[in-house]
């Protein structure tokens, strides 16, 4: 230790006798270090340092061979089409999920940074095989691999089963809405599109009118719920005015998807009815508009919605729309079998009730059949312009309890038949 200070003694001497030299030395030092440190700074971000995915080692990039093609993006020699990203991803055996993301050209998006609306360059980025966990998670690997993201697009997210069937998040509105795809069938398909919920109505103990808490909105309204995917699940929670709060999941399963809706009531109010319709709308080759392929189920089989106005094929459609077909399930059948409201919209009532509380569309091709059941509900009905299928059920809700509400869209190919036994055998399953 005495030897090692008697030398930096001296060397403090030697320095101290030439500032020049000593002045030389350290300015080296720092550029030597800081050369250094640069270097490896990029070699641990590009090579050493994991990217902030799960299973980082088990990452590929693919990108297409061959002569340049006209896309419009930068990269276009890599430039694959949609199309083939989708096929990719639909018939993959050895990939666990997919990215895809289109460099905009340094076209421009709008952000927000502190609060404060801003342009920013920006590259498209999907999201639908990746759980909303890894959602921020894929704009870090984007932009750790290069590609520059700056913001990126919402792209729903996607559950997808064995047979190719599919349910998203729709990106076009803002309040819950999905789509069931299909087999075969492009993800813009919009065959079946599922408001979840059309709307939240609750009627406290006491009160004669209800109050709407949400009321579905098409397009960009608002902001988006906090989707999130759990196993076949897409589901998010929202909480409402009153002290309610919902979780509102849908499941994609063999036969099609199942609607959960989980109410807890964090209030001293106690609540005499809750209310939170599905509306599944059919177009394409469900579209139905004058109920000729929709049918409920009596005592005695199968019949028609409709089958008690057989002058709805004929008449113009301006008369016959607006309007709504209704079958009584417990509840009392109108009195009236057609009625003209206020509001022009002509309710047609059927004389007999349904004994299931199911509404079944059948395909242009009668290849296919979309159904709609639940395990009890007041009637059942369709606004024949939208197709759409309501077997809405009703729940009270005590001050501090929770209860659940479920509906089933069966999707398949099959008859009508087919949609009694699965009707029978899973409707007592439902909440």
């Amino acid at each position: 230790m005495v030897t090692f200070l008697n030398y930096l003694q001296y060397a403090l001497r030697q320095f101290r006798k030439a500032p020049g030299f000593t002045l030389v030395c350290v300015l080296t030092l720092t550029f030597v270090v800081g050369a250094n440190t640069a270097v490896f700074s990029v070699l641990n971000a590009v090579l050493l340092r994991s990217l902030p995915v799960a299973d980082s080692d088990r990452l590929v990039y693919l990108h297409a061979l061959g002569a340049p093609r006209r896309t419009g993006t930068i990269h276009s020699h890599e430039t694959s089409s949609y199309p083939v990203y989708d096929a990719l991803r639909q018939q993959q055996r050895g990939l666990a999920q997919g990215i895809a993301y289109v460099p905009l050209s340094g076209g421009k998006v709008a952000v927000r940074y502190d609060g404060q609306p801003e342009e920013a360059e920006g590259d498209m980025v999907s999201r639908e095989n990746l759980p909303a966990s890894d959602h921020a998670a894929a704009v870090d690997l984007a932009t750790s691999v290069g590609t520059g993201i700056t913001a990126h697009a919402q792209t729903p997210s996607v559950v997808q089963i064995a047979s190719g069937m599919r349910l998203a998040v729709a990106g076009e509105n803002t309040d819950p809405t999905l789509h069931i795809i299909l087999p075969g069938h492009p993800a813009s398909d919009r065959a079946i599109e599922v408001i979840f919920p059309e709307h939240v109505t609750v009627r406290k103990s006491g009160e004669t009118e209800g109050k709407h808490l949400f009321l579905y909105q098409p397009g960009q309204q608002g902001d988006r719920p906090p989707w999130r995917q759990v196993g076949q699940s897409l589901q998010y929670e929202k909480d409402f005015s009153g002290g309610l709060h919902m979780l509102a999941r849908a499941t994609l399963e063999e036969d099609g998807v199942r609607l959960h809706y989980e109410f807890v009531n964090r209030s001293e109010a106690s609540y005499e009815m809750i209310y939170a319709p599905t509306d599944p709308r059919l177009t394409s080759i469900f579209h139905d508009v004058r109920l000729e392929r929709t049918y409920v189920h009596h005592k005695d089989g199968f019949d028609l919605l409709a089958s008690e106005t057989p002058g709805r094929l004929t008449m113009p459609l301006d008369q016959w729309l607006p309007a709504r077909y209704l079958a009584s399930f417990t509840w009392p059948i109108p009195p009236k079998s057609v009625e003209k409201k206020d509001d022009g919209i002509t309710y047609y009532n059927k004389s007999r009730p349904v004994d299931q509380p199911l509404v079944a569309t059948v395909s242009t091709d009668g290849k296919w059949v979309v159904a709609s059941f639940t395990r009890t509900t007041g009637n059942v009905w369709s606004n024949p312009e939208l197709t759409c299928q309501h077997v809405d059920p009703q729940i009270p809700l005590p001050p501090g309890a929770s209860g659940p509400m479920e509906v089933k869209i069966l999707v398949f190919p099959g008859s009508l038949d087919d949609v009694l036994k699965k009707v029978t055998a899973q409707r007592q399953t439902l909440g």
